[in-house]
C-alpha cells in the first residue's frame, strides 16, 4: 500500500500578477513556456479531482490549491472545482485550503471562501516597508495596501485564515516589528518561511534551474553563491528566537507558530510534523496545471518529473521507485555531522534543497541553516522540556507563561 500522500496544486501554474524578487516559482514559467497555457483545462481538472480523491485511503481528504497565483482564474473557476468535488467524493470529507497574495481577493471571493469552509493563507511579510521591500507587482509598484484590503475582506468575512511570511534577508533584521505586526492585525496563526536560493549560472534555460543539486566543484563552503534576499543563518536563527522569546511569555495556546508547535512535537516525541524536519519525505508532492506530478513543490525540475495525470495514476507515481528514493534520500544522504548532532531529532538536517554547504570530501552537505537552527534549537531547549513535562502531566503548555519571565 502506498503511503498517504498530498498534492500541491497549481492550476494556474507559475502565473502570477506580482513579480516578487525572491520567488522561487515564477522561473516555472520557463518550463511551460506557450502563451497564455498556464490554465488547468476542464479535462484535465475533472481527472484530478476523481482520482485524488480515488487515491486517498482515508475518509478525508485535503486539496490545496498554490502557485503562481490561483485566484487569477477566478471565482467561478474555483465553484467548479467545489461543483468537481461534490460529483466525486462518495463518502468522503472534502477540505480546500488556498495559499494566495491577497490582492485580487474580492467580496465574492471571500463570501464563496466562507461558504465552502476553505482555509486561506495570505503571504504578508510584515509592515509595508518590510513586506513591499521585496513584493511588488510587475509595475514595480508595491503591493501592501492591496493585501492588507484582501486579509480585511476575509477577516471581515469570518474565513479561517492564517498568514505565511517569508523570512528574507531584509526582514529577518526585524523579528520583532514583524511578529507585533502580524499580532496586531489578528493573524493567530503565523508560518515563517525561510527563503534559501543559490544563484544559478543561467536563467534562461530549464536545465540550469536546478538549484537543488550540490554545489559547484571548487566553490568554498563559505563562499556559496546565494541569492542577495536569501535569509543569513545567524539572522534567521535570531529572528525566532526573538519571537520566541516574546512568545512564550504571553502568547501560548493564543498563538500558534508553525516552527514553536512543531518543535513541541518533537521535543514530546510526537510522530509527523513539518516535512522540512521529518526524518525522510517525499509525502508532498506538486502538481503543475498540465498534470504534470513533481517529487516536491521546490523540486520543480524536469529531473524530478514523475509523470502525467493522463498517463498514470497517482498511487503509481507516489508509489514509484523514483519518489520512493527520493524521500529516503533525506535520511540515507544525512551528513556525518548531522548524524551526530544534538539536535538531529527536531532537525534531520532540514530540507535537502538547503544542503549545499560542504562538510568534507565525499561527505553530503549541511543545511546553510544549520547555524541558526542551532542556534534556535539550543535556545528552547529548557523551556520545550518543561511543555513537554506540562503535556505529560496533563497540563496545559501555556502554563509555562506563570513560570517563564
Amino acid at each position: 500500500m502506498v503511503t498517504p500522500f498530498h498534492v500541491m496544486t497549481k492550476p494556474a501554474g507559475a502565473a502570477c500578477n506580482l513579480a516578487c524578487e525572491y520567488c522561487y516559482y515564477l522561473e516555472k514559467s520557463l518550463l511551460y513556456p506557450k502563451p497564455g497555457a498556464s490554465r488547468m483545462s476542464e479535462a484535465t481538472l475533472e481527472r484530478y479531482v476523481r482520482d485524488y480523491i480515488e487515491s486517498q485511503n482515508s475518509s478525508e481528504v485535503h486539496f490545496a490549491w498554490q502557485g503562481g497565483e490561483p485566484t487569477l482564474l477566478g471565482v467561478d473557476y474555483f465553484r467548479k472545482i467545489v461543483a468537481l468535488q461534490e460529483k466525486f467524493r462518495g463518502s468522503k470529507t472534502i477540505t480546500n485550503a488556498l495559499q494566495t497574495n491577497g490582492t485580487l481577493l474580492t467580496a465574492e471571493w471571500a463570501d464563496f471562501l466562507k461558504e465552502h469552509s476553505f482555509l486561506v493563507g495570505i503571504s504578508i511579510d510584515g509592515p509595508a516597508d518590510l513586506h513591499d521591500y521585496y513584493r511588488v507587482d510587475r509595475g514595480d509598484r508595491p503591493s501592501f495596501s492591496k493585501v492588507m484590503r484582501g486579509w480585511e475582506l476575509l477577516q471581515n468575512a469570518g474565513v479561517d485564515a492564517n498568514t505565511l511570511t517569508v523570512v528574507n534577508r531584509e526582514n529577518s533584521r526585524h523579528p520583532q516589528r514583524v511578529y507585533e505586526f502580524l499580532k496586531g492585525i489578528g493573524s493567530t496563526y503565523l508560518q515563517f518561511i525561510p527563503i534559501v536560493e543559490r544563484e544559478p549560472d543561467d536563467k534562461l534555460s530549464p536545465e540550469s534551474l536546478d538549484f537543488a543539486g550540490p554545489p559547484q566543484a571548487g566553490c568554498p563552503g563559505d563562499r556559496i553563491p546565494v541569492t542577495p534576499w536569501s535569509v543569513r543563518p545567524r539572522d534567521f536563527g535570531q529572528f525566532l528566537n526573538t519571537i520566541f522569546d516574546q512568545w512564550i511569555r504571553q502568547d501560548v495556546g493564543t498563538i500558534f507558530v508553525q516552527h514553536f508547535d512543531g518543535a513541541l512535537g518533537k521535543w514530546a516525541g510526537a510522530p509527523g510534523g513539518s516535512c522540512v524536519y521529518a526524518e525522510e519525505c517525499g509525502n508532498a508532492m506538486a502538481l503543475e496545471h498540465n498534470g504534470d506530478l513533481y517529487s516536491c513543490d521546490h523540486y520543480v525540475y524536469p529531473s524530478y518529473r514523475l509523470g502525467n495525470i493522463v498517463e498514470k495514476s497517482f498511487s503509481e507515481m507516489a508509489g514509484s521507485p523514483q519518489q520512493i528514493a527520493f524521500g529516503g534520500a533525506k535520511k540515507t544522504e544525512l551528513a556525518a555531522a548531522c548524524r551526530s548532532c544534538s539536535f538531529r531529532f527536531a532537525c534531520n538536517g532540514d530540507c535537502p534543497k538547503h544542503r549545499f554547504i560542504p562538510t568534507g570530501k565525499g561527505e553530503p552537505g549541511i543545511s546553510y541553516l544549520c547555524g541558526g537552527l542551532k542556534a534556535f534549537f539550543s535556545h528552547i531547549d529548557k523551556p520545550m522540556r518543561e511543555m513537554t513535562r506540562l503535556l505529560r502531566a496533563g497540563q496545559p503548555p501555556a502554563k509555562i507563561m506563570e513560570t517563564h519571565f
